[in-house]
Order: C-alpha cells, then sequence, then structure tokens
C-alpha cells in the first residue's frame, strides 16, 4: 500500500467514525430534538455524492469512508425520525 492510500485510510476512518458517538447517543437517549435534519439531511446528500465520485475515479479509501459514513448517517436520520416528538 502506498503512503497516499494509507493517509487516505486513515483520514477517511477518522471522519466516518466523528458521527458514530452522536449515534450511540441517540439510541440512550431516544432523544433528537435538539438536531437538525437539514444539517444531516445535507450531510447525507453530501456523502453519497462523495460515495459516487468515488467510485468514478475507483478510490478505495473514498468508497470505503463514504459507505460507512452513509450507513451511520442514516442511521442517524432513521433515529431523528423514529425519536421525533409526536404531536398530538
Amino acid at each position: 500500500m502506498d503512503t497516499a492510500t494509507a493517509l487516505g485510510l486513515c483520514a477517511a476512518f477518522l471522519t466516518s467514525v466523528a458521527f458514530v458517538p452522536q449515534t450511540i447517543r441517540n439510541f440512550r437517549r431516544k432523544h433528537v430534538a435538539d438536531l437538525s435534519f437539514t444539517t444531516f439531511g445535507t450531510f447525507t446528500a453530501g456523502v453519497v455524492m462523495w460515495l459516487v465520485y468515488g467510485l468514478m475515479i475507483d478510490s478505495v479509501p473514498i468508497i470505503v469512508a463514504n459507505c460507512f459514513t452513509l450507513a451511520v448517517s442514516a442511521l442517524n436520520l432513521w433515529q431523528m425520525w423514529a425519536y421525533r416528538e409526536k404531536k398530538p
């Protein structure tokens, strides 16, 4: 593995796990009212675009990072839907 790929994989790992603590916190609290759906929705759209870009240029670090990040981000969006406060 060359240095650039190793660096890309390390960067991918760090940026991909950044939202894991938030996801765990959401599961524990079952409360997401303080999170912005617009922010997570926009972020998720960007992740999808990065994934497509990674596939187009056949970049393993970009593909791996964005597959994982997309899963975590989608889980956060699901939590925002599932744990939303129901209006009477």
